[in-house]
């Protein structure tokens, strides 16, 4: 006779399931984004040909084609980083069917899901699976998810996968926390107060991604149409010469509705999924410094701030007591791999440290 499943395990499973709906998604929205961006650069080699073109509209399309290479080579950085961080890893001893089907998985196409998913920062820095502690949820399902739920390499996968989101990941892995000592505590109301933290976040992060599902059948949609009428766009110019000044008016007229189609679609390509943007980041952080109360913790929050950001996403929206704390605090305390993961000594992760991230929390939604 099987063992009943606990109420985290179920929680758990199901949002395992739709992180891989998700996951499934973004490599969807890939082969779009894939489509689109082949057709935006066919209409700029076109444009490229046309001559004495306005300034300001050639200077548009010109932005426009710039945008467009910082993405591309995003969507190069992940490729690259992820492989060398597995190989890295490999070198470690880490193996595993997750790290291994994660790399294959992991081609061109997948990694412009994930570059339009996540999207570029302003400086062309992406948003991405491995740009540091803010980095979101769907990030690590992406790269460490497999192999942690399967309780294998995971929580071992590298503190590329594990600096990006702490143990954001383990509210996904019921059976590599159970397995990892995190909840098995002397009473048996302790670990039911832990399970049910847990199962929060765990029913949290279902609805989230149900919700970036939407998301993302709109983004493919839209991607979709702008596809068609960038191709319908390429053909118009095909027949409209090289020669600006010897255009018709109306002619001239379209090509400049075309730069604003241009410009629409690679908004679509470069734009983030919302729904998967890292729900505290290190603009919430430093605006606590700055207005909150992390001023009176400044110099702590400072020197742990990917420790406090990665737990604010954990614990966003997650109601605790001083018993909750108290006990999350011990259980990361006692785990190597979390405090290895997130830089930080036993004797470093001070109590405070819990408190600190609720009141950053309070600070962002107050």
């Amino acid at each position: 006779m099987s063992k009943k499943r606990s109420n985290l395990q179920i929680a758990q499973e199901q949002a395992e399931s739709i992180i891989q709906k998700t996951n499934d998604k973004i490599e969807e929205l890939g082969k779009y984004t894939s489509n689109l961006y082949t057709a935006l650069n066919d209409i700029q080699q076109l444009f490229d040909k046309i001559r004495n073109v306005p300034s300001q509209k050639h200077l548009e399309y010109k932005k426009l084609k710039e945008v467009r290479l910082i993405w591309k080579q995003q969507v190069e950085k992940i490729q690259s980083d992820y492989k060398s961080a597995v190989a890295k890893n490999a070198g470690k001893g880490v193996t595993g069917v997750g790290a291994g089907v994660a790399v294959a998985a992991l081609g061109p196409t997948a990694a412009m899901g994930i570059a339009t998913t996540f999207g570029l920062a302003s400086t062309g820095t992406a948003i991405s699976t491995l740009s540091g502690a803010a980095a979101t949820n769907a990030a690590l399902a992406w790269l460490g998810g497999g192999a942690l739920a399967a309780g294998g390499g995971g929580m071992a996968a590298g503190n590329a996968f594990l600096a990006l989101a702490g143990p954001v990941g383990w509210a996904i892995a019921g059976i590599a926390l159970l397995g990892s000592g995190l909840l098995l505590w002397k009473t048996k109301s302790d670990q039911n107060r832990l399970e049910n933290i847990f199962t929060l976040i765990s029913k949290r992060d279902k609805k989230s991604y149900e919700l970036a599902i939407v998301e993302l059948n709109e983004r493919i949609s839209r991607i979709k149409n702008e596809s068609v009428k960038l191709n319908d766009a390429i053909k118009k110019i095909e027949s409209f010469g090289v020669d600006y000044n010897q255009m018709t008016e109306a002619q001239q007229y379209e090509l400049g509705a075309y730069v604003n189609l241009m410009s629409a679609s690679t908004q679509l390509l470069v734009n983030p999924i919302l729904g998967l943007q890292p729900k505290y980041n290190e603009e919430d952080f430093s605006k606590f410094i700055s207005e909150g109360n992390g001023k009176a913790n400044e110099d702590l929050s400072s020197s742990h701030k990917d420790l406090i950001i990665a737990l604010s996403n954990l614990l966003y929206k997650i109601k605790l007591d001083d018993k909750d704390k108290k006990l999350l605090w011990k259980s990361f305390k006692k785990n190597k791999k979390f405090l290895s993961s997130m830089n930080i000594s036993k004797k470093e992760f001070d109590d405070i440290i819990l408190d600190i991230v609720c009141e950053a929390l309070y600070f962002k939604l107050c």
